[in-house]
């Protein structure tokens, strides 16, 4: 299964917040589309990093309660690892595992497509797996075929 298999099945676009924007607008993005990571780009195609709440945790233990006013340039992650819409999902999910990354962003050459998480590529490898289980479970219930002697 390919990463353009996942991005079908959800939202079209990563959520995306611009690098002067407060963390507390943050903050509140994440909480209202019930995610864990956003892109941060200025232009909404980009990719100039990612911002996740782990780097909120993080920065409350250094910035305490002056976090809340900084601009999400200065929390977020600037060297981005991305994967692309071809990419295969198991590739992508050794990648997360390795790195202890729990959002990618898509990119289809230097244009950002999507975001898929860690959860997205467990759901696809549950999926799968039921698929599966449920194959084996109707070749074991089917009778044995009585093969004829011509």
């Amino acid at each position: 299964m390919k990463v353009a298999e996942i991005l079908a099945s959800k939202k079209p676009a990563a959520i995306t917040i611009k690098p002067t924007d407060t963390v507390a607008t943050l903050s509140m993005l994440i909480r209202e589309h019930r995610i864990g990571a956003a892109v941060v780009s200025s232009d909404g195609v980009t990719v100039e990093g990612v911002i996740s709440e782990r780097d909120i945790a993080y920065g409350i233990s250094t910035h305490k309660g002056d976090m809340h006013a900084m601009p999400v340039s200065t929390l977020m992650t600037k060297a981005v690892i991305t994967c692309a819409p071809g990419d295969l999902v198991s590739y992508v999910a050794s990648t997360m595992l390795s790195r202890n990354i729990r959002h990618l962003p898509v990119k289809d050459g230097d244009r950002l497509v999507g975001m898929i998480s860690i959860r997205d590529v467990l759901k696809t490898h549950v999926d799968e797996l039921q698929q599966e289980t449920a194959l084996l479970l109707s070749q074991a219930a089917r009778p044995a075929e009585v093969l004829q002697d011509r």
